[in-house]
């Protein structure tokens, strides 16, 4: 009896170690690395597709509706950058309630079953009063701000380290098993560090490794950032971003801000980007090896209270994105743009496991086309001309394209998705009438 009971004993240790044993391995396996092809999620490349919705320019009651939102609309990742002067409006005193709640809106997205880019700054810029930067950072004797300055460093670091602590505590960095998958320091800082020079570019290389000290276990970029210091990855902001190239071969194309349409000024016409172009700048960008895009914005929201930066900055920040102001999908934006993503998708074996082999098919068309060792097939195929419709051949089988247009053929054969047919269906309602009738787009 003694020995059975011993080793009973001795079988339940071991059965404890190989429970623990696995459990360190699953920890290990949540991870986020890249190469020059794509982020890579726990061993699997991705083409990622993200849109920016800030938090505190929407409601804690909104956050659920805009988050299935945007995953009925296709997306993998919500973007948003975190407002300093909203969560420490005086020296140490902190608010992380209301609509500044950070961690209820990461668990949301979290729950969503979406990924989080978490956009630390933090100098945001944003069209946000004074930038993100809390006013009483300018009454701190001797600071100079994004430089290499010591005053204005220390209160940098400070608040960065807080904010990642912070995410740590609440494990919810991918390392840990969380949704956060990036993360990035600074903000579009390469045009002020072109004016400064060697302080600028002093001020560069220490916020990088500042931010990679912190230990997020997931990568850091910097966009528009062409120096960035490896191994941060230097990213794109633009209407168009296929032209970009990371600053080193082993760094994906990644598009941070996909300028969905812009903001409005008081006093200003309400500006349009059409869903067409914005559609076309995608897949011009995908065929040309990029591989994560995000919309800035997917939601604008609202400037509420004295966060509109500056004076010229009007209270409504919609922004012309695929969901309004208020949170309602923009028709046919929101649509389209979600028919090009599961286009993208159904592309998406081809295109992480190969370059694009460029082919001439005319004089204003050309074929991107993207074939895996495991037979895999994907071609865009483009026609440049903004006026006129092209038939082009491909593969024996012949095409029209439509002026300034992208065709996605995820098996090499049939068109899916072209970026200037626009198929979304409109509700129309007559709020008089009570009518509510489809209008074919």
């Amino acid at each position: 009896m003694m020995g059975m009971k011993k080793l009973k004993q001795v079988w339940n240790v071991a059965l404890i170690l190989v429970v623990l044993a696995c459990s360190l391995v699953g920890e290990g396996e949540a991870s986020v690395s890249y190469d020059h092809k794509a982020i890579t999620i726990n061993g699997q490349r991705r083409i990622l597709l993200s849109g920016s919705i800030h938090y505190p320019r929407s409601t804690p009651e909104m956050w659920p509706d805009l988050i299935q939102k945007a995953k009925e609309g296709g997306l993998d990742v919500i973007q948003t950058y975190v407002f300093w002067n909203g969560h420490e409006p005086s020296p140490g005193k902190y608010y992380f309630e209301g609509n500044y709640d950070l961690v209820k809106f990461i668990r949301l997205v979290q729950q969503a079953g979406l990924y989080v880019h978490l956009r630390i700054g933090p100098y945001v810029c944003a069209e946000w009063n004074f930038g993100g930067f809390p006013v009483w950072l300018k009454y701190i004797p001797g600071i100079s701000f994004r430089t290499d300055n010591g005053p204005f460093k220390y209160q940098m670091q400070r608040f960065t380290t807080k904010i990642v602590d912070m995410m740590k505590a609440e494990r919810l960095f991918e390392s840990q098993g969380g949704p956060i998958i990036l993360s990035q320091i600074e903000n579009e800082y390469g045009p002020m560090e072109y004016e400064l020079g060697a302080q600028g570019k002093a001020y560069t290389d220490w916020a990088a490794h500042m931010a990679l000290g912190l230990r997020t276990g997931v990568p850091w970029v910097m966009c528009k950032q062409d120096d960035a210091p490896d191994p941060v990855i230097n990213t794109c902001n633009g209407f168009y971003c296929d032209y970009f190239s990371p600053n080193k071969a082993y760094k994906p194309k990644m598009w941070t801000e996909a300028w969905t349409g812009w903001y409005t000024e008081f006093g200003g016409p309400v500006p349009h980007r059409p869903a067409e172009d914005l559609a076309f700048s995608v897949a011009r960008f995908i065929q040309k090896g990029g591989s994560f895009v995000n919309y800035y914005m997917y939601h604008g929201g609202t400037n509420f209270g004295r966060t509109a930066g500056g004076p010229f900055i009007a209270t409504s920040y919609d922004y012309d994105a695929p969901l309004d102001e208020y949170g309602l999908p923009r028709h046919p934006k929101w649509g389209h743009l979600r028919d090009l993503h599961r286009a993208i998708k159904l592309s998406e074996p081809a295109l992480v496991s190969a370059d694009p082999v460029v082919q001439r098919l005319g004089n204003y068309e050309e074929a991107h086309v993207f074939k895996s060792k495991s037979g895999a097939c994907s071609a865009f195929l483009a026609n440049y001309n903004p006026r006129s419709y092209a038939t082009v051949s491909f593969g024996n089988l012949h095409y029209n394209l439509p002026p300034w247009s992208i065709s996605i053929l995820p098996d090499c054969k049939h068109t899916v998705y072209n970026t200037a047919r626009v198929r979304e269906r409109k509700i129309r309602v007559n709020l008089y009438f009570n009518d509510y009738s489809y209008m074919q787009l």
